[in-house]
């Protein structure tokens, strides 16, 4: 096995390139709102893994990270897949050579990993991210498996279920030097010191992660 760098390279592709991987691989299943999409290729020009940034869903989170000011700039690593069997650190490169390619950008980038699907997000820690604390575990208003929560059952009928939203590890990453000095004095979260640590769990490409959710009727928590 060469160098990664002469075995595997890094260029944007479009978002139908991106939906495969994200649709049929990734555990969540469902689109994420799309800005910026990146693929790894092999010096066959196939396509292996894919990553994707977009704005997050609550303007909320935007503005939290660093004050109303930089809520524009805000963006999240929101899909990150690869194909299996691929060499130790090839994962590290791929997301290394996207943050490069972002340098000249304005993007101050957050990504989770969910505790939920046993993840630490060793993943940003080898790339040299900010860890910022964990989330709190909260639940969410109910709806059916591939709906968004936006698009929720306004008639009442679901109000006695709701999906548990598991805890989460959040990090944070400016690629431009400039502003992450910038950043840094800014930002509302403690930068912490010490990364999570623990074992991970692999998912099975391919198979959607179970939703955690709680019956309020009866105190029923279930998965579906």
């Amino acid at each position: 096995m060469g160098n990664i760098k002469d075995e595997y390279w890094v260029r944007q592709i479009t978002v139908p390139q991106a939906k495969p991987f994200i649709l049929d691989l990734h555990y969540a299943k469902r689109m994420p709102s799309v800005s910026y999409a990146y693929g790894l290729f092999n010096s066959r020009n196939k396509l292996l893994g894919v990553l994707t940034i977009g704005k997050p869903a609550s303007n909320n989170l935007c503005i939290g990270l660093c004050g109303e000011e930089y809520a524009s700039q805000v963006y999240e690593l929101n899909r990150l897949v690869v194909l299996p069997d691929l060499p130790k650190n090839t994962l590290s490169y791929f997301v290394g050579r996207v943050l490069h390619k972002l340098r000249d950008t304005d993007l101050i980038i957050v990504s989770y990993a969910d505790t939920g699907a046993k993840h630490h997000g060793y993943i940003y820690q080898a790339t040299n991210w900010w860890y910022t604390g964990q989330t709190k575990e909260r639940t969410d208003k109910y709806t059916p498996v591939n709906v968004h929560a936006r698009h929720y059952d306004r008639t009442g009928k679901y109000d006695y279920l709701r999906k548990v939203r598991t805890s989460k590890y959040r990090y944070v990453y400016v690629p431009n030097k400039k502003l992450r000095k910038e950043v840094r004095g800014v930002i509302k979260y403690p930068i912490l010191d010490h990364y999570p640590k623990g074992d991970n769990e692999n998912y099975t490409l391919g198979n959607r992660l179970k939703t955690t959710v709680l019956n309020k009727k009866t105190g029923e928590v279930y998965q579906e």
